[in-house]
């Protein structure tokens, strides 16, 4: 087993746990939909922290297939999966803890905790942004990753999470909820295009 194997059978885990939370929070709903107003806030917000947990896992192949084994990677590995497990765990609410009788509006359980998503949500890209100038810093390999696309990329997606946390004004906050996912959705249409650019994969051999 090499070093990144072993990190990422660790790190790989914690984030799988948010994609389990969060999957499990939408099907809790679903399963209590005669008592819930949907709305389209928080399903808008769940598409956007999937979608951010996914980029982790990308990012996890790009900058630490090459590590060695260390202590300290495997607690970043740590803090950062648990900064996304927090954010997934409150996107839904908890249908069993609100009541038998009450009725749930998604959209209002939004705005009660769009701080704490947002928040975590900007901290774990923070902490590999930080990283990753680290490195860039020590190593001509990850200097040479970064381009201008890169920092315009990473300014918009850290200043609209960072307005959908603190911003007082709501429709500033939907505005930035949906410019952070119209990004995160080019940024998949770009992996995808590139992908049948490239003529897809091999074919698995005949047995």
């Amino acid at each position: 087993m090499s070093a990144f194997e072993f990190f990422f059978s660790f790190y790989g885990l914690l984030l799988g746990l948010s994609v389990a939370e969060l999957v499990g929070g939408f099907a809790r709903v679903l399963h209590e939909r005669e008592r819930v107003r949907f709305g389209w806030l928080t399903p808008l917000l769940a598409t956007f922290v999937a979608l951010d947990v996914a980029t982790f896992w990308n990012q996890a192949w790009v900058i630490f297939r090459g590590a060695p084994f260390s202590h300290a990677l495997l607690i970043a590995g740590l803090i950062i999966a648990a900064v996304f497990y927090t954010a997934a765990s409150v996107t839904f609410p908890r249908v069993s803890a609100e009541g038998v009788q009450d009725r749930l509006d998604l959209d209002e359980h939004f705005w009660r905790h769009r701080r704490l998503v947002f928040g975590c949500i900007m901290t774990a890209n923070l902490i590999v942004g930080l990283m990753f100038l680290a490195l860039m810093s020590v190593n001509a390999g990850f200097a040479a990753l970064s381009t201008v696309r890169l920092w315009v990329g990473f300014g918009i997606f850290f200043t609209t999470t960072a307005i959908g946390a603190f911003a007082p004004w709501r429709p500033v906050v939907v505005g930035s909820l949906l410019v952070v996912l119209a990004y995160s959705l080019w940024t998949v249409s770009l992996s995808a295009i590139n992908l049948m650019a490239a003529g897809g994969w091999s074919p698995p051999l005949p047995g």
